[in-house]
C-alpha cells in the first residue's frame, strides 16, 4: 500500500489489468454476488429519484421488491446496499442484448437500467459510485480510505481482456476515480505507476 493524499492505495491498482467484456461475463456483476451494491446515504434519493424514470424496464419481481422494500436495505455489516432479488439480481437490473458491434453476433447480457437511462438522456445520474469504480472497493482505515482491487472470478474476462490491452484498473477507471477523489489525486496514481521511483515505494 502507498499513500496517496488521504488515501491508501493498493499497487493492485497498478499491476492488476482489467477491462470489462460483456460479451464474455454478460453483465454478471450485476446479477450475482449474495448483496446489492454499496450506496451512500446521499444516493438513495438519486435510487429514488431513478425509479420513477426506469421502472417500466424492471423485472415485476423488482418492482414488488422495491414497493415492499424500497430501494436499498443494511447488509450484515450495516452497510447501506441496493436491493436484490433471488438472493443474487440487483433490483436495477434491465436484460438485453448485446453486441460489440453494429455487425457483430448479439448475446444475452444483465445491463444497470439506471446507467442505460443516463446514456439515453433520460436521467442525470449515471449510477452508484461503488458499480462505477468496480473492480476497485473502499474502505475505511481510521481516517483514511483504503482503495484495493476486488478479485470475483466471474471477471476473469476482464482481466484477460485488460492483459491484452496492458489496460491496468487505474487507468481503466480513470473517470470515476477523478469523479471521486479528483484529479489531482488520479495524477498522483499516474506518477506512482510510471515513476514508481519517484512515489516513494521502490528503492
Amino acid at each position: 500500500m502507498i499513500e496517496i493524499l488521504d488515501t491508501l492505495v493498493s499497487l493492485d491498482l497498478f499491476k492488476v489489468h482489467f477491462c470489462c467484456d460483456l460479451a464474455k461475463c454478460h453483465g454478471a456483476c450485476c446479477i450475482e454476488g449474495d448483496a446489492g451494491a454499496p450506496v451512500s446515504i446521499e444516493e438513495v434519493e438519486q435510487l429514488e429519484d431513478a425509479v420513477e424514470v426506469v421502472w417500466d424496464d424492471l423485472q415485476p419481481e423488482a418492482q414488488q421488491q422495491i414497493d415492499a422494500e424500497g430501494v436499498v436495505y443494511p447488509d450484515r455489516d450495516g452497510e447501506l446496499v441496493t436491493q436484490i432479488i433471488n438472493g443474487k439480481d440487483c433490483v436495477f437490473v434491465k436484460h438485453g442484448m448485446f453486441s460489440e458491434g453494429k455487425e457483430g453476433p448479439q448475446t444475452p447480457c444483465a445491463f444497470c437500467a439506471i446507467e442505460a437511462a443516463y446514456r439515453n438522456g433520460k436521467f442525470h445520474w449515471k449510477k452508484p459510485i461503488s458499480c462505477a469504480l468496480y473492480p476497485v472497493r473502499l474502505s475505511k482505515v481510521g481516517d483514511m480510505t483504503a482503495v484495493n482491487v476486488h478479485k470475483w472470478d466471474i471477471c476473469q474476462p476482464a482481466r484477460k481482456l485488460g492483459e491484452k490491452l496492458q489496460l491496468p484498473v487505474y487507468q481503466f477507471l480513470k473517470e470515476p476515480l477523478i469523479s471521486r477523489f479528483g484529479q489531482a489525486w488520479w495524477d498522483e496514481c499516474d506518477i506512482a505507476a510510471k515513476e514508481p521511483k519517484k512515489a516513494g515505494y521502490l528503492d
